[in-house]
């Protein structure tokens, strides 16, 4: 049967509010920008012209049916969207640093996010989907931790191939021990992962990237691993091959919601090259990189992180052939 989306999502969407200068007395002014991890990857792949969906929870409120709107006018399918009279759209203030990199206050006790119920899942959205994306943040509270593990599951029983970003907010999360425990959890499921070098750590206990991947891949069988790392670009494992990928020069004013934006042109290699895991070479694997590694850099140019995803003529304009080092030997 012909799948109807490319990619569905699962998990929080949000408001962003983000510094927008400052007001004649000095004090900081924040505009309204729509956000939520899964939301920016949708948002990015859908520019790049595949079909996607999501699935989450907001409130009955202005704000909620402005993230709405937001996606529809992305060419996201909203089906899954579930509207609440119970508790408010979660809102997340963001602070930048001189150098555009962001920490974040939530005002989630509790958000929508927060609330969704494993019953207000449209299953047949996931079944018609060929990959499922999703991340922890959604783990973090009951009742959308037990709503995303059956989703989760169901996607991997229909075959979908399950994309899984860890995305660690600690201030989100009850205590250190609950964070690891869940993430874990998600990890058991993945097919693909996009990681921090943080996050990495947090995990692993391991600094290393080579041998904290080779913990991943030897503990939870994720052949295909992404470890971000900012402006100077991405290591990735392949199986037992890994290497790194030089990222690109430019000036970021804002690096919110830009390793969505990675891991959105990983996605979408993947789609376009439609292959399995197992049939990628490491050719293929640098050329994704490079090009999620250009995706990434164009979103960290404008404020925000749904409204700076870029188009796929900027990726093409600012992507340039691989310069990947693979155990030392610089392949191009």
């Amino acid at each position: 049967m012909e799948k109807v989306y490319d990619v569905i999502a699962l998990g929080e969407l949000l408001i962003d509010f983000t510094p927008a200068g400052k007001l004649e007395s000095g004090e900081v002014r924040f505009e309204q920008n729509p956000g939520g991890a899964p939301a920016n990857v949708l948002t990015a792949l859908a520019k790049f012209g595949k079909t996607t969906a999501f699935i989450s929870k907001v409130g009955n409120d202005q704000f909620g049916y402005y993230l709405n709107s937001v996606l529809e006018k992305s060419n996201i399918n909203t089906r899954g969207i579930v509207f609440t009279d119970d508790v408010n759209t979660t809102l997340a203030f963001v602070h930048l640093d001189d150098q555009g990199d962001r920490s974040f206050s939530f005002y989630r006790k509790p958000g929508a996010d927060m609330m969704l119920h494993e019953n207000e899942i449209d299953l047949e959205m996931i079944a018609n989907s060929r990959i499922f994306h999703f991340g922890s943040i959604s783990m973090t509270h009951e009742p959308s931790t037990t709503a995303t593990l059956k989703a989760v599951a169901f996607a991997k029983e229909n075959g979908l191939l399950i994309s899984y970003d860890p995305n660690l907010r600690m201030n989100l999360w009850s205590d250190f021990n609950h964070a690891k425990n869940m993430i874990e959890l998600g990890l058991k499921y993945a097919d693909i992962l996009k990681i921090s070098e943080e996050e990495l750590e947090f995990m692993t206990g391991i600094k290393d990237l080579r041998d904290g991947s080779e913990y991943i891949f030897s503990h939870f069988g994720i052949k295909l691993i992404f470890v971000t790392l900012g402006s100077k670009g991405c290591f990735y494992r392949l199986g037992n091959e890994t290497g790194k990928c030089y990222g690109y020069e430019i000036v970021p004013i804002d690096t919110t919601g830009a390793g969505d934006a990675f891991l959105a042109g990983i996605l979408y290699q993947i789609i376009e090259r439609n292959k399995s895991i197992t049939e990628l070479s490491l050719k293929d694997v640098e050329q994704m990189v490079s090009f999620s590694n250009a995706v990434g850099a164009l979103a960290t140019t404008k404020k925000g992180a749904i409204p700076a995803m870029p188009t796929l003529e900027e990726v093409l304009t600012l992507y340039k052939k691989p310069i990947c080092v693979k155990e030392g030997i610089v392949s191009e």
